[in-house]
């Protein structure tokens, strides 16, 4: 049987670090073997090229750099347009109005899937001037993939367009997490033995809460904050941090290896965000497949739907840092609700979120729309 030739479409690849990049890179290697796939994203700035990552055909462009979270390339639309016209299927990640617009442009006639990440938040102007563009790349679209009924609820412009749309979770590598090798990373920086470990991991930037986290440690007691990340807010948030003394550590970027030691060390894992930006939270996977509750927020997004309330931990009020900490206060004095929220949320991903379930639904989705 003639194998189906997919190209995937978004900003940037592996190595570069990001939600939607691990789900691209996740999709491309889990399918290369059953299809003929290839790769066309930007590099973050210089010239582009070709290479082989993983067993997968990987096209960069070339770019100027990156101005309003996408890369700036003169010549992407012109790659788009030829090795759009070699495929079956082209699967865009948004957003990412330069891949919208050069799809739109490119006279491709195949089939289309829009896998919807998130909408456009924080740059409202930019939203007012390409609007015409989203609205256009969504009308084009055969499927729209989203990560939750919530999602599509919460979305400005997925309403819409509900009858295109196929939940599809992002998912995570189980055995791969169960299988590393961890070491007691947290535990051997504690001040006081005796503390719960608590872990955020992510970005330092606008959105992530995690300057209401640190305003809510200051109501929790019994335990130690351990921050994984850098980001732009980093300097201000240390300062925030200096009145807890030697109860904060920055652990600044870990390897993969440490990250997964961080995931199982912790006792409660963190997802304080704020605003929609925080689209689904994978990290959230990452420790509940370890047997860690979490503790999220109630946003218009898939971040509630990965870590249910009251099953595998709490969701409490974005921006609300008393109930933050009286979910904290909960699960550190009472060890019994502890391990059994974890044991749900364990089961909660091995059963739903493993990668294969979500490669699976994906080739799928693209099997049917092709032989239509």
């Amino acid at each position: 049987m003639k194998k189906i030739k997919i190209l995937q479409i978004n900003k940037l690849y592996h190595p570069w670090i990001g939600g939607i990049e691990s789900a691209a890179k996740a999709v491309a290697e889990g399918l290369a073997g059953e299809t003929d796939m290839t790769v066309l994203v930007c590099v973050p700035k210089g010239a582009g090229r070709k290479e082989e990552i993983g067993g997968v055909k990987v096209i960069r462009a070339s770019s100027l750099g990156i101005k309003f979270s996408m890369p700036l390339s003169l010549s992407f639309p012109f790659l788009v347009k030829k090795y759009a016209g070699k495929a079956d299927v082209v699967i865009l990640h948004d957003p990412f109005p330069l891949g919208d617009l050069a799809v739109l442009l490119s006279g491709f006639k195949g089939k289309l899937i829009l896998w919807w990440h998130s909408d456009i938040i924080r740059q409202k102007r930019l939203v007012k001037l390409i609007d015409p563009i989203i609205k256009g790349i969504l009308k084009r679209a055969d499927v729209i993939f989203t990560s939750s009924e919530g999602f599509i609820n919460g979305s400005g412009y997925l309403g819409e367009f509900r009858d295109k749309c196929r939940i599809v979770p992002y998912g995570i590598e189980t055995e791969k997490y169960i299988s590393a090798k961890r070491t007691a990373i947290l535990t051997e920086r504690l001040t006081d033995k005796g503390n719960k470990k608590l872990l955020f991991a992510g970005r330092l930037v606008y959105y992530k809460g995690a300057g209401v986290m640190l305003e809510a440690f200051g109501q929790i007691s019994g335990a130690e904050l351990f921050i994984v990340g850098t980001g732009a807010d980093e300097q201000a948030l240390r300062a925030q941090a200096e009145a807890y003394g030697g109860r904060v550590h920055f652990m600044g970027r870990l390897s993969d290896e440490d990250m997964r030691s961080a995931f199982g060390d912790c006792d409660i894992f963190l997802l304080p965000s704020t605003r929609k930006s925080e689209a689904f939270g994978i990290v959230q996977l990452e420790a509940m497949v370890y047997g860690k509750p979490v503790i999220n927020t109630s946003l218009d997004t898939s971040v509630p739907f990965v870590s249910i309330d009251g099953e595998t931990g709490f969701t409490v009020k974005p921006g609300d840092p008393e109930e933050l900490a009286a979910a904290a206060n909960r699960l550190i004095r009472d060890s019994s609700l502890r391990e059994k929220m974890g044991h749900n949320a364990r089961e909660r991903v091995l059963r739903h979120f493993d990668i294969k379930n979500m490669t699976d639904a994906i080739k799928q989705v693209c099997e049917e729309i092709v032989k239509e």
